[in-house]
C-alpha cells in the first residue's frame, strides 16, 4: 500500500526515512538482540541516544549553555500544571495571553495555582487573529508570562515574539517548535508535545533557564517539579525511551536537511502554495487575518457545510487524509508540518482546483 499525506494536526506525519530507520532497528538496536523499546533507561545504549538526542536539539535550536532540555511525559497539557507550580514562587502573579482554545485551558489550569490576569485577548474576534502585546500591559511584578506561539485549531500564529522585559516569558511551541528558526533566549520556558515536529505522542520537551528551575513549592509533587527532572537528566523514573529515541532521528533528519533555517524556507514555501491558491479561490476562503496565519496549520472553509463534508470525503479518496478542521471550529484544516513533503501540498491544491472546477 502507498502511503498517503497525512494532514492531521497530530498525531502527524512523521518523515519516512525515520520511519525506515526506526523499522530496521526495530527488532535489533545497534547489535544489542533487543528493541530500543526493551533497553534499560540506565542503560550505556540508551545513554548514547537520550545525550545523542540533546546535543541534537541543543544544535539545532542553538540552545544556551544556562538553559536546561528535559524530557518528560504528560504533553503540553500537564505543563499547563506544572508551569505555574513551578514559577509562582514570588509574587504568585501570572499574566497570559488568550489566542485560541489551549491558551484557555491553560489559563483554567494556572488559575488553581495563583492570581492569573489575561493581559490580552482575540476571543472577541473569534481568535482569528494575535493580538497585541507590549511591555505597557505586563505586570512587572508578575513571576512569568505565558503565549501560545502556534494556534493548531485556530490557524493563528506569533510571528513577533513580545519582549516581556525582565519578566520571563513562557512558550507553549507544541505545533511550530524545529519549523523555524527561534532565539531561545527570548524566553525563560518552552514546552512542547512531541507529536508534531518532534516524534510519536508521549515525550514532551521542555527548554528552560537555569535560574527559574528550584522555585517549586514544598507540596509540588516530585514529577511535576522541574528540579525532579533536571537533576536526573530526565531520568527520575522510566522515561518514554522510544519517543526519545524517535526524537532524535527526527533531529538527525533534521540536521541532514540543513537545518532549522533550509526547514523554515521549506515550511514558508509550502504554505505561501495554499494560501496563495485560497487567495485565488471562488469557492475556499481562509478565517484568519493575513497578519496572524500560521506557516503550520492551516485552515480554510468552502461556501457551505456540505460542500466542507463533500471535499473531505472526496480528498480522502485523493490520498488526501486528515483535512476536517477541529469540531470546535469546522471546515478543514492541512497541517502542513516539517515532515509533509512539498508534493503533498501540491497534491492537495491540484484536488482543491478541480473540486471547485467541478462545484462552483
Amino acid at each position: 500500500m502507498e502511503r498517503i499525506y497525512n494532514f492531521s494536526a497530530g498525531p502527524s506525519i512523521l518523515p519516512l526515512p525515520v520511519l525506515e530507520k526506526a523499522q530496521q532497528e526495530l527488532v535489533n538496536y545497534a547489535d544489542s538482540g533487543m528493541s530500543v523499546m526493551e533497553l534499560s533507561h540506565r542503560s550505556e545504549l540508551f545513554t548514547e541516544i537520550i545525550t545523542g538526542a540533546e546535543q541534537l536539539l541543543r544544535e539545532l535550536m542553538t540552545i544556551p549553555e544556562n538553559y536546561k532540555v528535559l524530557f518528560v511525559q504528560g504533553g503540553a497539557s500537564q505543563q499547563f500544571a506544572m508551569v505555574p507550580m513551578n514559577l509562582l514562587g514570588k509574587s504568585g502573579k501570572a499574566d497570559y495571553v488568550n489566542t485560541g482554545s489551549w491558551s484557555k485551558k491553560a489559563i483554567k489550569e494556572a488559575e488553581k495555582y495563583g492570581d492569573i490576569r489575561v493581559i490580552a485577548s482575540s476571543e472577541d474576534a473569534n481568535f482569528t487573529h494575535i493580538p497585541a502585546v507590549n511591555s505597557s500591559i505586563i505586570n512587572p511584578e508578575a513571576d512569568y508570562v505565558h503565549i501560545t506561539t502556534n494556534n493548531t485549531i485556530e490557524g493563528t500564529a506569533f510571528h513577533n515574539i513580545p519582549d516581556t522585559g525582565d519578566v520571563p516569558l513562557v512558550a507553549d511551541m507544541s505545533s511550530n517548535i524545529l519549523s523555524e528558526d527561534i532565539d531561545v533566549s527570548q524566553f525563560g520556558l518552552i514546552y512542547a508535545g512531541a507529536q508534531k515536529n518532534i516524534g510519536p505522542a508521549g515525550l514532551t520537551v521542555v527548554v528552560i533557564r537555569e535560574d527559574l528551575i528550584g522555585k517549586a513549592s514544598e507540596n509540588c509533587p516530585a514529577m511535576l517539579n522541574y528540579q525532579t527532572h533536571s537533576d536526573s537528566g530526565s531520568l527520575y523514573n522510566t522515561p518514554p525511551t522510544f519517543g526519545i529515541y524517535m526524537a532524535k532521528l527526527v533531529f538527525e533528519w533534521i540536521k541532514e536537511a540543513g537545518g532549522l533555517k533550509e526547514i523554515e524556507q521549506v515550511n514558508r514555501h509550502k504554505a505561501e502554495i495554499l494560501y496563495d491558491f485560497i487567495e485565488k479561490s471562488d469557492l475556499f476562503s481562509s478565517p484568519v487575518e493575513k497578519g496572524s496565519r500560521s506557516i503550520m496549520n492551516i485552515p480554510f472553509v468552502s461556501t457551505s457545510a456540505e460542500l466542507d463534508a463533500a471535499f473531505i470525503k472526496e480528498a480522502k479518496v485523493r490520498g488526501l487524509e486528515t483535512l476536517k478542521g477541529h469540531r470546535s471550529v469546522g471546515g478543514m484544516r492541512a497541517s502542513l508540518y516539517n515532515a509533509m513533503p512539498v508534493e503533498g501540498v501540491q497534491s492537495l491544491v491540484t484536488f482543491m482546483k478541480e473540486f471547485e472546477d467541478h462545484y462552483k
